[in-house]
């Protein structure tokens, strides 16, 4: 497990904070403290910070056995003994296979043959190597870190279709901002479906934070009371866990563009994130989800999962080719551990080594 911040928050009590609505679940709290000046104000932080070498080791171990499927294929490519136009044909097939997309693997292959004209490559084993700087400078536009305090809460909106794994990566990244002392309050606005609000219910009694839910509710409802609960309480952080839906569904879309208005009503600079969860086995439907959604809402970055069940992983290269929105976290387990930042580099090197 990593800490997911540069330093800790800054926080009042809250014994002057207003009461929740009724439809506030609390997890057993402290008792507050009472202070005699104004609390400091929130610092922005990036999130995560920096690791240790010793457990982002083990996760990068981790990322390469879950990238295997998706490498496997393409590094068979190099195992020739000359660099010509049937190496690159066999990479084009590889990485089509690998669902990178038309434009993306074009992309690839003619950096890839400059890199190695440059280069004055003559083994196909050092092909492999530039493709690996090829790839991780097209997916460089992708890496950025979540940053948390700018905004106090910072509201974040999290959408994605049924099956993705929604409600999970709420919970884990939930677990991560609990650990690093956040002040996290939940929104179950999935009001539709009974087990998502029981399953965010016990995330949230795992990471000890409070929750908003209404069985039956209207869900731009309970996300308009969590985001005023969460600026009358003093959190860091409101995440609200929204219906699956597929965005061909469109007066589903329309109601997460309510939840959005809505969110804006009771905070005016909120959302401040709109994140999308993709389900990393999709592969090129992941990519025409990208675009759906953040036609439809704005997404201001990406959690991709499942990344180890997949030989589909080529994705996140059509992703940053065609709709570059930031994959600020990464998927390869059903573990807490699992979950974690997404570094271009590591991901190529963990894909192609």
């Amino acid at each position: 497990m990593f800490s997911f911040f540069k330093k800790k928050f800054g926080g009042g009590s809250n014994a002057d904070a207003a009461p929740l609505s009724e439809a506030v679940v609390q997890a057993p709290m402290p008792a507050p403290t009472a202070v005699s000046t104004p609390a400091p104000a929130l610092e922005p932080a990036a999130v995560p910070a920096p690791v240790e070498a010793a457990p982002r080791k083990s996760w990068l171990d981790k990322l390469r056995q879950g990238l295997r499927k998706t490498g496997s294929s393409i590094a068979q490519v190099f195992t020739g003994t000359q660099i010509d136009d049937a190496l690159y044909e066999e990479l084009e097939a590889a990485l089509l296979m690998a669902d990178a997309g038309v434009k993306a693997t074009e992309f690839l292959l003619e950096d890839l043959k400059r890199r190695v004209k440059e280069a004055k490559a003559t083994e196909p084993a050092a092909v492999r190597g530039l493709l690996i700087d090829a790839l991780a400078d097209l997916l460089k536009p992708l890496q950025k870190s979540l940053a948390i305090g700018a905004s106090q809460p910072t509201v974040m909106m999290v959408v994605g279709v049924n099956g993705a794994g929604k409600t999970t990566s709420i919970g884990k990244l939930t677990r991560h901002l609990a650990d690093a002392n956040a002040k996290v309050l939940l929104a179950a606005a999935d009001t539709f479906r009974a087990a998502a609000r029981e399953q965010l219910s016990v995330w949230a009694d795992r990471a000890q934070v409070e929750i908003v839910s209404q069985e039956g509710g209207d869900p731009s409802a309970v996300t308009f009371d969590a985001v005023v609960a969460g600026r009358a309480r003093g959190c860091d952080v409101v995440i609200a866990d929204t219906a699956g839906r597929l965005p061909t569904q469109l007066h589903l879309m329309e109601e997460l563009k309510k939840i959005k208005r809505v969110i804006a009503k009771a905070e005016a600079s909120a959302p401040h994130e709109v994140l999308l969860v993709v389900d990393g086995n999709t592969g090129q439907n992941a990519l025409n989800q990208v675009k759906a959604f953040d036609d439809a809402l704005g997404l201001t970055g990406l959690i991709i999962t499942k990344l180890d069940g997949t030989a589909k992983g080529g994705v996140l290269a059509a992703i940053a080719r065609e709709r570059a929105i930031p994959v600020y976290f990464i998927g390869v387990g059903e573990k807490l551990e699992d979950l974690q930042t997404f570094d271009a580099r590591e991901f190529a090197q963990a894909l192609l080594e």
